[in-house]
């Protein structure tokens, strides 16, 4: 066998979609956790600069969101680790098993592993929806206030005072209502608008959204990568097949 023939058995074996997958999963991730974590720090700089300049009146939202930063840290930690073990997962469950061995075995528990896999990846997609949801609603708060500084600015407007325009985040339960100021009107809106943090943010917010879309595609392909090597693993494992999923 030559080796353009060796090449393209080895390249024979790889597991396409869970490569893709592993990928995609790698790169929503490091987008969302990477991004999330700068934009919450200037979230929290925005609050504390323009709508509550007394520190007891955000002391709790100042802890959640120390506290969502340490889970950033985990979620990151934790799909680095498993989206290489679905990748050796993968790896492991191709063709390239069966020519290493020249034989196509499994064992009760090599198959209960890929049973769990299977579940697992499921749950994780379901909760990775929730985050996806979850990440959408800065998104949505930073947008309101990036179109009222828009249409301040509008020459179409028309407005006659924009001091009566204001944006009040008390009422979306991020701060107290004893909070003070806790909203900003007119021209002190418009140059929030204008900061670095509310720019920076913003942008992070919709690319760290990106990156939990990602994420969940990347383990919609690794649930149906695993569902189809379980399978094989199941229902196959007595002859001569293999899979190259």
């Amino acid at each position: 066998m030559g080796c353009f023939e060796c090449c393209i058995k080895c390249l024979g074996g790889v597991p396409y979609a869970s490569l893709v997958a592993t990928i995609l999963c790698f790169s929503g991730v490091a987008l969302f956790c990477g991004c999330g974590h700068v934009a919450l720090t200037g979230t929290l700089t925005i609050l504390e600069n323009h709508f509550s300049k007394i520190t007891t009146d955000h002391a709790m939202l100042t802890d959640i969101i120390q506290l969502m930063q340490y889970v950033i840290y985990g979620i990151a930690s934790f799909f680095f680790l498993y989206g290489i073990i679905l990748l050796a997962e993968g790896f492991y469950t191709t063709s390239a098993v069966k020519e290493l061995h020249n034989e196509f075995k499994t064992t009760v528990c090599g198959r209960c592993i890929s049973g769990m896999f299977v579940f697992l990846t499921y749950i994780l997609g379901i909760a990775w929806l929730g985050v996806f949801g979850f990440s959408a609603v800065p998104v949505f708060l930073f947008y309101n206030m990036w179109s009222t500084c828009a249409a301040m600015r509008s020459p179409v407007a028309n407005l006659t005072s924009i001091e009566s325009i204001c944006v009040d985040v008390r009422q979306y339960g991020i701060i107290p209502w004893n909070a003070t100021p806790g909203k900003a009107c007119g021209s002190t809106l418009g140059d929030i608008c204008n900061t670095s943090e509310f720019y920076l943010s913003y942008h992070l917010y919709i690319v760290a959204c990106a990156g939990a879309g990602a994420t969940v595609i990347a383990l919609l392909i690794y649930m149906m990568a695993t569902t189809y090597n379980f399978a094989v693993l199941k229902f196959k494992s007595r002859e001569d097949c293999c899979t190259k999923f």
